[in-house]
């Protein structure tokens, strides 16, 4: 399926900041910018909004919208490409091909902690799915997540075996944009030594949490097993003063 517009521009937007096109780190306004392209303004401001929720750009009251200085010194913080949390987009390396390898899909009934954690109710059924990540072939992440059937009743395992929020984006529409995660590190089990290839005295990094639609809706509660070579954390602060 074709990239959505909104992708499309934000895609080439990064193409020409990289590039040196913009003159003063500054980007044309969005009236310019929707004549550039033809397309609606309100795909440009999408596209915009997700530059500047990745860090890439900034508004400057008054001013218009600038090129973060730091996206140029150190764009390996910044490779995430999509406009949804997916580990798909947000694993991206340079030169690097990513793989999933499905270890179980199933469905089940939501447990209670399920059921709070997604607002589900009683008869609630979920998808249980596990899945083993992979860039170049080498196992990075062990992932176990589970979905509300009545918000995804097509998730087929051949869906689960690539992009779960790119399909629902492309499908549905919808994006996953926020969740609440916590993070640690923890001994590695059996099962991570073995699917991860880990020591016996080598740890794993943990992050656990619920990840939300657009609208506020809960749409996933995952736990993410991760090599901790891979366990590297970036994120960006944006403290709102109105």
């Amino acid at each position: 399926m074709a990239d959505l517009v909104y992708r499309s521009v934000m895609r080439d937007i990064k193409h020409k900041i990289l590039n040196g096109d913009y003159a003063n780190m500054k980007l044309p306004d969005e009236r310019t910018l929707s004549s550039n392209y033809a397309v609606s303004r309100s795909s440009i401001k999408r596209a915009l909004g997700i530059l500047a929720q990745q860090g890439i750009i900034f508004k400057k009251r008054g001013s218009g919208t600038f090129i973060n200085p730091l996206y140029l010194k150190n764009q390996a913080m910044f490779r995430y490409e999509g406009s949804n949390l997916g580990i798909t987009d947000s694993f991206k390396l340079d030169g690097k091909e990513q793989g999933i390898k499905l270890l179980n899909y199933q469905v089940v009934p939501a447990s209670q902690e399920i059921q709070q954690d997604l607002f589900l109710n009683d008869n609630d059924f979920v998808y249980q799915i596990k899945r083993l990540r992979l860039i170049d072939d080498q196992p990075f992440m062990i992932e176990t997540g589970y979905i509300p059937i009545k918000i995804m009743p097509t998730l087929s395992p051949a869906v689960v075996e690539g992009s779960i929020f790119n399909y629902l984006e492309e499908s549905q529409n919808k994006t996953v944009t926020r969740s609440f995660m916590t993070i640690s590190v923890a001994p590695s089990s059996e099962e991570d030594r073995k699917e991860l290839h880990l020591a016996p005295t080598e740890p794993v990094g943990v992050m656990e949490g619920v990840f939300f639609l657009d609208d506020g809706t809960p749409f996933e509660v995952s736990n993410m097993r991760v090599h901790y070579q891979y366990m590297k954390y970036n994120t960006f602060v944006n403290l709102n003063q109105d």
